[in-house]
């Protein structure tokens, strides 16, 4: 089995960039928790990061083979129409997941474009939200090929 786990804008500068909201580890570091879990689950995960809005609907559009997609849409949550279209064009379950809770942050984050495309949203855990979303779409592509 294997799982697409794309991130969005600006989350290549995890670490660094309002640790506050999004704590001190980068996304390398995420990626490498998320490498252990795919061991242990026995799945494969080819982990994805664009700042361009039209390079993430293309891995989207060629995702093909892939079970599941866990995506962080990051700012692109709340714009991009383009993004949630490429996510309801393919027959992939999507698991949409945010390392902050944008439900209690700024207005304008409250609204997820993704969300109503997506399987199910993970959000507020930190780096955890990616755990859960890597266990979250291998649960679900299991039980769409009938397997538990």
């Amino acid at each position: 089995m294997k799982i697409l786990i794309i991130n969005g804008p600006n989350l290549n500068l995890l670490g660094t960039r309002e640790s506050e909201v999004y704590g001190t580890k980068t996304l390398d570091d995420i990626n490498e928790s998320l490498k252990r879990l795919a061991a242990e689950l026995g799945v494969e995960i080819d982990i994805r990061q664009s700042n361009h809005e039209g390079g993430i609907v293309d891995l989207i559009q060629k995702a093909e083979g892939y079970a599941a997609l866990v995506i962080n849409p990051a700012a692109y949550t709340h714009t991009s129409i383009a993004i949630r279209d490429a996510i309801a064009a393919v027959d992939i379950p999507a698991v949409e997941i945010h390392l902050s809770n944008i439900y209690k942050r700024e207005e304008f984050r409250h609204k997820s474009l993704i969300s109503p495309v997506a399987c199910g949203q993970i959000s507020g855990f930190g780096p955890e939200s990616y755990i859960l979303g890597l266990r979250a779409a291998v649960s679900i592509a299991n039980a769409k090929k009938g397997t538990s």
